[in-house]
């Protein structure tokens, strides 16, 4: 039966549960410093493939592993140069910068974009 002195061990043990899955949980952007800028270049696109104005970082990463990127971001992350690059001109120029390089089909990433399509293919991780 619960007493007074269970439901408080009830009560501390579920904020605690639900504090670790606050901070655990979750898809959230480890890199706003890109997806941001992304979002504001191309806003076509996120009216087409994004949630509530915002795109997945399903752009540069093919699958939840943050570490592996397709073929979009591995070019992106090149013309960053540098890693974790929190200057917004520089990421803003490496996003046009990326534009005109190809993909594995020829096309242009600027192009693929233009036309509404996401640059990055999904089954494509380095």
């Amino acid at each position: 039966m619960l007493n007074v002195k269970s439901l408080g061990r009830v009560v501390v043990a579920g904020a605690a549960l639900f504090s670790l899955l606050l901070i655990s949980g979750g898809d959230a952007s480890a890199r706003p410093q890109y997806k941001k800028p992304f979002e504001a270049a191309y806003p076509d696109l996120v009216k087409k493939h994004g949630t509530n104005g915002k795109l997945s970082c399903a752009v540069c990463h093919p699958v939840k592993d943050k570490k592996k990127r397709n073929d979009y971001g591995v070019a992106l992350t090149k013309a960053l140069g540098k890693k974790s690059e929190k200057d917004a001109a520089k990421i803003k120029a490496a996003l046009k910068k990326v534009e005109s390089e190809k993909n594995a089909d020829g096309k242009t990433y600027g192009e693929l974009i233009k036309a509404g399509e996401l640059p990055g293919k999904k089954d494509a991780a380095n």
